[in-house]
């Protein structure tokens, strides 16, 4: 089954874009303060197992989607990196080791997203276009990022949470892609946020979809769909489908939490959101709305 065969052309529903961050189960935000990188090569890797599963499903839906995916994970996976490609998806980056942007400075960030470039096309056979910082964290401490990612010739990048939140977010930048440099081409696709009660509230996938009721993913989705008239953007990680993982029970109480909660569930629900709504690659959507695509600081663009 061709994944970019995904609907027929009457298909009149907005494409929505679906987003997989590729890192595993010892590599996110949550335990970054207990699980020392310098350990990750001693821990059982599950992502390749659990990507599989996620292709399955989404051949099952026929929907395609782009993976942006750690160029560690990458090295170490090549051929589960040419599976995802060979399947139709769309490979891009998720930098090298999930360090945070504002970890670096500009000459720093700009050897990391160069290295997981190279690791992710030589593994996959194709061109890496589209970025994704780790935790979303290019937010207004980061101005550099941007000029760094066009600078490589970057098509687009969809690291930036519009919301406030403890541990990230840009809560005045757009909620709709927007372009952050006036000299260049490259868009910024922020990660789907709803309103409710006159606020913005985080309705793009992750933690949020996995501890709240089903019910408001199909709200906040539809919102946008229907009353903003633009795509959503939802993403998620191949270890919430893996409720067997290894439990890091040194971690605080909060962050694991944040990480187990609703593992058992993920699998059925996001088998009903990708047969749902409609679903695309995130190259696709970038390309689609850069005519809409206003430069950041434009009025309309500071609207909820």
């Amino acid at each position: 089954m061709n994944a970019q065969s995904s609907f027929p052309d009457t298909d009149t529903r907005i494409a929505n874009g679906l987003s997989v961050d590729v890192e595993d189960w010892f590599q996110v935000g949550a335990f970054e303060n207990v699980i020392d990188r310098d350990d990750w090569d001693t821990l059982r890797t599950r992502v390749d197992n659990n990507i599989d599963r996620i292709l399955d499903l989404f051949a099952e839906a026929d929907v395609s989607a782009t993976f942006f995916t750690l160029g560690w994970v990458a090295k170490r996976h090549p051929a589960m990196i040419r599976r995802i490609a060979d399947a139709g998806h769309e490979i891009a980056s998720h930098g090298y080791d999930h360090a945070r942007v504002f970890t670096f400075d500009r000459k720093g960030f700009g050897e990391d997203i160069r290295l997981a470039r190279d690791i992710l096309q030589d593994c996959s056979g194709k061109s890496v276009t589209g970025y994704r910082a780790p935790s979303f964290s290019i937010d207004q401490r980061t101005p550099w990022a941007f000029m760094e990612l066009a600078e490589q010739g970057y098509a687009y990048s969809s690291s930036v949470a519009p919301v406030a939140h403890d541990h990230y977010g840009w809560p005045e930048a757009p909620r709709f892609a927007f372009k952050p440099l006036p000299w260049s081409d490259l868009i910024e696709i922020p990660v789907t946020t709803a309103i409710l009660g006159g606020r913005r509230v985080a309705a793009g996938g992750g933690g949020f979809f996995r501890v709240l009721p089903y019910g408001f993913s199909r709200w906040a989705i539809r919102q946008v769909n229907r009353r903003d008239e633009r795509p959503a953007v939802f993403y998620f990680h191949p270890w919430e489908i893996d409720p067997d993982q290894p439990r890091v029970k040194h971690a605080p109480m909060r962050s694991r939490l944040r990480h187990y909660t609703g593992l058992e569930k993920m699998a059925v629900k996001l088998r009903g959101l990708v047969h749902e709504f409609r679903w695309g690659r995130m190259d696709v959507l970038a390309h689609r709305e850069a005519a809409r695509a206003l430069t950041l600081g434009s009025e309309s663009e500071k609207a909820a």
